[in-house]
């Protein structure tokens, strides 16, 4: 096992996390300068490993960590990696993890990244080889220099410590503390037993005296008991009686007290009833008031609409003979208008199709007048040109020159063909509208009769709504009076429950209610009173034995509870006590099973949530039928008892009981006041609701009444619409006669257009083949015939296009007489016609508009029958109601007599009753004191009972005060002698067995010290026989010329030399380790047998020499796996600095095996360049910003850095 690894992180001038390169198993050194870090790097190991750093203040822990510039260290750790290969620790792993850390207020082990205890650490390490008492594997600055200077004596205290010595030195310390805490027991057990030797002499003399006066004293005890048993029968006797009476007169109190209950259940009924029967006479009044009210509404109503139908009516006879005249007149000149376009149906295909046929005779006209006139052009050319060239030149100019032309025509066609289809498309566009327009003239009966009726619809509906909303305004009427009454009794009933309580309580309840509401917590449940549910019968017996516990509030847990009360403080609403059900631990009682006796918590109903709760405040409580039962059992069972009438025995003895006021009950007060509420919580809900409803249904009618207004309107502007309709009508008539005579125009244009442009292509093509044609002086053969034939066929055609032009004119006249009849006559009298008849409508009232006013005016007939019905029922319950109001108040005051006397007589039982209890508290008080004098007498001779049985009383109390005057005589008698006699006898045993204890345990420690002593002289011997071999042979090894001893000194300056000591062991045990005082060291460092010189007497160099032989002694007497060595080789010569670095490589080097491992790992620094030399692995402490690092160095890096330091 070897260290492997470390890393430090702000552990003194190492700041940063440093990660050191892995040691060698064998020699590693370290060099740097002064102040670089080497130190704290030993410091950091032996915090990890060592006890050197325990139980540190603040102060010190703050010195462990980085002190520096920049943010300020927190904490720090030091974490060594172990090669674990050969299993030293007990881990089964190859490597231990060791890690400690420590802050200001921090300090931690780990093992394997795994929390540990500094006591597992240090018995791991124990495990593992690393000695406490043999701390000489670390050997710091100055550890060297403490042994060269050390005293003989001081180094005989440092062999006892690597002789392990403590732990007898420990256990001897601690027998002989023992030993002397045994001795001064011994002595005090002494001193006890002369004592009580001399109390047993004295105690002797006395019994004899204490014998008389026992038997006096027995008489005495003997009559005293007489006298106070008969005066116990007395009492009994006395008391039974009173219970007899009591019973008696509680069986009357409770007939009287049941009828008194009655009485008053049935008084508060009939005043409930009075209540409920006013109110509803209110209402009936209310209602009454309303229903009046909108009688004398429907009324005028009614007035107002038959005097509209009445002057409909007679309007409706003069338009309907005017609507005669005009349906005749309508009729006349729809029939015209039909004949008309009739005629014009049939003209206009007929002109269509002469202006076709003209069309086409004057295309062939023309084409023949174009043919014959080129023929003729051509006749005249020849003549003009002397050759083919010249004519061929100018026909080809003429062609070049019609080019433009026809090009323009051809783009005036194109537009034309777009305005035409504009036109028709425009034409086709305003028919269309004409025809909707006449559309909706024709169709306005219909129209206006679908909105007649929408309008209807729309004004039931707007009805409807409103009579809805007036019974809502009813039952909102209602509920206010309704509402303003619960809460007038929940006043009342709360003032009613506030007389039960403290006023702090009562505010307290009230706070916490709104609180519960205003923070919404879910956790607060409620009074105890509001969370169970009991009988009339066991009422009393309830409010008894919960008493001030009933307004007590239960919540979930004891958080809610702060939370609340923090807030009631906060606020000062006064003072509530809670009940969390999670710190509750209710005790099971003892419930005695019998019939006499019910556990009062099994009467209750309430939520099994609830149960803790209960169980804390009834748990312990039973229902018996009498007083007497209830004590029985709160004496034998632990529990309280209470009866029927609220009389109650609890288990500490105690009676309560007397006269209830049976009017102001608690339990009634809460569940008044808990009825009022839930009903004032409901009115208000129901009155919420209805107001939304109200909210929503004024919604609705605004919905309604805008619904009728637009339907009004739209009819208005429909009315208003027809006569912009038939202006509309006749301004599109006009646009689409106006467009026609535009489209045939364009038709005529486009006729022309086409005949232009083919009269320039025929040109052009004569011209071509006139080119490509023989150039003659005059016409052929073929054209001088066609020139004839074209003359004969113009004049034909010109005579077939006249007379088709006159047809055609003919039938267009025709045609346009009758478009224009249409359009300037029969139309427009169609429309004033129309016109006419929407102003007679409007001006005189429609059919339909007589027909709403009677249908408004039956709903308003029906209105008004059904609210008389409503009236008549609503007087008849109203007298009905004030008649049982009457007979109610009757009863009321008859029952109300009756429990005037009950109470009378009930006052009278509960005066009786107290009385009887005030005798019943005497006669139980002195019972209770006889049982005490009963109980103070003791324990009665034999006989006692019926000793003085039949002896008369005044002789019993002569016989005592005889008795008692002998009795005087004896006051200086120790009344305790036997006792005390037994009990000092008993401990004068007892302390002889202790002594006799004592005794055998002091004998066990001296037994136990001797062995401690000679175990301690035998391993203080071992150990110096061992350090003694091993400081001669390493002495050897590195002095070869020389030769060292350790010598031990003794008293009366005896010397006995190591190698005597090894020889003569006999007589070394024989001598006490005690006559030591003190260990030298004997060197020659020229000769093996040469006079040897104290270490005194030796140089400084020497004297380190010889302090490191005997570190080096100890090591091989406890081995280690590995050391640390700070600069040991500071103060030695150059060639010891050469034989100690030799003799480190050959520890270093021990074979453990074939393969060269098991030797110890040396990890030391040094300024000298000896050990670097043997080194196997060198490492350079540098100092860099206020932070030390530790690297890994080459040899020649240290070597050159050890030259350095010494120029």
């Amino acid at each position: 096992m070897y260290i492997k690894q470390i890393i430090i992180q702000g552990f003194k001038s190492y700041k940063d996390q440093t990660v050191i390169e892995p040691f060698s198993p064998k020699h590693n050194v370290i060099v740097g300068r002064n102040g670089s870090g080497k130190s704290n790097f030993f410091a950091a190991i032996r915090f990890v490993l060592s006890d050197a750093y325990t139980q540190m203040g603040r102060e010190e822990r703050g010195a462990l960590l980085h002190e520096g510039a920049g943010a300020a260290v927190m904490s720090a750790f030091v974490e060594i990696i172990f090669d674990n290969s050969d299993d030293r620790f007990p881990t089964g792993k190859d490597q231990l993890i060791l890690r400690r850390t420590i802050g200001m207020k921090k300090d931690e082990y780990s093992l394997d990244r795994k929390n540990a205890t500094k006591t597992d650490v240090m018995n791991l390490l124990e495990s593992a080889g690393f000695s406490r008492s043999n701390p000489y594997y670390i050997v710091p600055q100055g550890r060297v220099t403490a042994l060269t200077n050390m005293k003989d004596s001081e180094r005989l205290t440092l062999l006892k410590e690597v002789a392990g010595t403590q732990v007898y030195e420990a256990r001897r310390t601690d027998s002989l503390k023992i030993m002397t805490e045994t001795s001064n027991k011994s002595k005090k057990i002494d001193e006890l037993l002369n004592y009580i030797q001399e109390r047993l002499a004295e105690l002797e003399e006395e019994k004899e005296e204490l014998k008389d006066y026992q038997e006096k004293d027995k008489e005495r005890r003997c009559l005293q008991y007489t006298i106070d048993h008969r005066e116990q029968l007395a009492i009994a006797n006395e008391l039974d009686n009173l219970e007899e009476q009591r019973q008696t007169g509680a069986e009357d109190t409770g007939d009287s007290e049941e009828r008194f209950r009655q009485g008053d259940q049935e008084l508060a009924a009939i005043q409930t009833e009075i209540s409920e029967l006013k109110q509803q006479a209110d209402f009936l009044k209310v209602d009454k008031q309303q229903l009046e009210a909108e009688r004398k509404e429907n009324a005028r109503s009614k007035a107002k609409i038959e005097l509209d139908v009445k002057n409909l009516t007679d309007g409706q006879s003069a338009a309907q003979q005017a609507r005669n005249r005009y349906r005749s007149e309508l009729e006349s000149l729809e029939t015209s208008i039909e004949q008309h376009e009739q005629e014009l149906l049939q003209i206009t295909p007929q002109y269509n199709s002469k202006l076709q046929e003209e069309a086409a005779l004057k295309g062939e006209l023309e084409s023949a007048e174009a043919t014959r006139q080129r023929l003729y052009a051509k006749q005249g050319r020849n003549a003009r040109f002397r050759n083919k060239r010249e004519r061929d030149e100018w026909l080809r100019a003429e062609i070049n020159n019609s080019y433009p032309q026809l090009a323009k025509i051809k783009a005036v066609r194109v537009q034309t063909a777009e305005d035409i289809a504009e036109l028709e498309q425009d034409i086709a566009d305003t028919e269309s509208a004409i025809a909707g327009l006449r559309k909706q003239l024709e169709g306005r009966g219909s129209n206006d009769e679908s909105m007649q009726a929408q309008i209807q619809e729309a004004k039931a509906e707007r009805d409807r709504l409103m009579d809805e909303r007036k019974e809502l305004w009813r039952e909102d009427a209602r509920l206010d009076s309704v509402l303003s009454n619960a809460s007038t009794e929940l006043r009342q009933a709360e003032q009613e429950l506030s007389h039960t309580m403290d006023q702090n309580t009562s505010r307290g309840l009230a706070a916490v209610r709104r609180i519960k509401q205003q923070y919404k917590l879910d956790g607060v449940y409620g009074t105890l009173a509001e969370l169970f549910d009991v009988s009339d019968t066991f009422k009393r017996a309830v409010e008894v034995t919960a008493g001030q516990s009933l307004f007590h509030y239960v919540v979930d847990n004891d958080d809610t509870a702060t939370k609340v009360i923090e807030i009631l403080q906060r606020e000062k609403s006064g003072r509530i006590t809670f009940i969390p059900l999670n710190r509750l631990r209710p005790k099971t009682a003892n419930v005695p099973n019998g019939n006499d006796a019910h556990p009062m918590i099994e009467k209750l109903q309430f939520d099994p949530m609830y149960e803790k709760a209960f169980q804390q405040v009834f748990g312990q409580t039973i229902l018996c039928p009498n007083l007497q039962i209830a004590g029985q059992y709160a004496r034998s069972h632990g529990v309280n008892g209470v009866t029927m009438t609220g009389d109650r025995s609890d288990k500490k003895g105690a009676f309560t009981g007397g006269s209830m006021d049976t009017k102001h009950s608690r339990l009634e007060a809460v569940r008044s006041v808990s009825r009022w509420r839930d009903e004032c919580d409901a009115h208000k809900a129901r009155s919420v609701e209805i107001k939304r409803t109200l909210e929503k249904k004024d919604q609705e009618i605004t919905r309604a009444v805008g619904n009728l207004q637009k339907l009004e309107q739209k009819r208005v502007q429909q009315e208003h619409s027809y006569g912009p309709l038939l202006q509309e009508l006749r301004s599109k008539g006009n646009d689409l006669q106006n467009k026609k005579d535009t489209l045939d125009s364009k038709h005529r244009a486009s006729t022309k257009i086409e005949a232009n442009m083919k009269a320039l292509t025929d040109q052009q093509n004569a011209h071509e083949a006139e080119i490509a044609s023989e150039f003659k002086k005059a016409l052929s053969h073929d054209e001088e015939t066609q020139l004839e034939n074209l003359s004969s066929t113009v004049q034909d055609l010109r005579q077939q296009y006249a007379n088709l032009a006159s047809t055609r004119s003919d039938l267009e006249s025709r045609k346009k007489i009758l478009e224009i009849e249409l359009r300037e006559d029969l139309r427009p009298r169609l429309d004033q016609l129309q016109a006419q008849e929407f102003d007679d409508r409007t001006s005189t009232g429609t059919p339909g508009t007589l027909k709403e006013s009677q249908t408004e005016l039956k709903r308003i007939n029906q209105r008004i029958a059904t609210a008389e019905s409503k009236l008549t029922e609503l007087e008849s319950s109203l007298e009905s109601t004030t008649a049982r109001i009457q007979e109610l108040e009757r009863r009321h005051s008859d029952t109300k007599a009756s429990l005037d006397q009950i109470a009378v007589t009930i006052e009278k039982s509960q005066k009786r009753a107290e009385k009887s209890i005030r005798k019943r508290r005497i006669l139980t008080q002195q019972a209770s004191e006889v049982s005490a004098r009963i109980r103070d007498l003791g324990i009665l001779p034999h006989g006692a009972l019926d000793k003085y049985e039949k002896t008369k009383a005044d002789a019993i109390v002569k016989r005592l005060h005889k008795v008692n005057e002998a009795l005087k005589k004896y006051g200086h008698v120790n009344k305790k002698a036997f006792e005390q006699y037994n009990n000092f006898t008993q401990q004068r045993e007892t302390l002889t067995n202790r002594r006799g204890e004592l005794d055998s345990s002091q004998r066990s420690i001296e037994e136990l010290i001797s062995v401690l002593d000679q175990r301690k002289d035998e391993a203080i011997e071992r150990t110096f026989k061992q350090v003694s071999r091993e400081f001669a042979k390493v002495f050897e090894k590195l002095v070869p010329a020389g030769r060292g001893r350790l010598v031990i000194q003794r008293k009366m300056d005896r010397v006995v030399e190591g190698a005597e000591e090894e020889g003569d062991g006999n007589e070394g045990r024989k001598e006490s380790v005690e006559n030591y005082t003190g260990v030298g060291i004997s060197v020659s460092f020229n000769s093996k047998h040469d006079d040897q010189q104290r270490i005194q007497q030796l140089s400084g160099g020497q004297k380190s020499l010889c302090a490191l032989a005997l570190v080096f002694a100890i090591q091989q007497c406890d081995p280690a796996p590995f050391y640390l060595f700070d600069e040991i080789d500071a103060n030695l010569d150059a060639q010891y600095r050469t034989a100690v670095a030799q003799h480190l490589r050959d520890i270093s080097n021990q074979a453990g095996g074939d393969d060269g491992e098991g030797g110890a790992q040396f990890i030391c620094t040094t300024f000298r360049p000896e050990m670097l030399h043997v080194a196997q692995k060198c490492y350079g402490v540098r100092y860099q910003k206020k932070s030390s690092n530790v690297v890994v160095v080459s040899r020649e890096e240290a070597l050159d850095f050890v030259e350095g330091e010494k120029q």
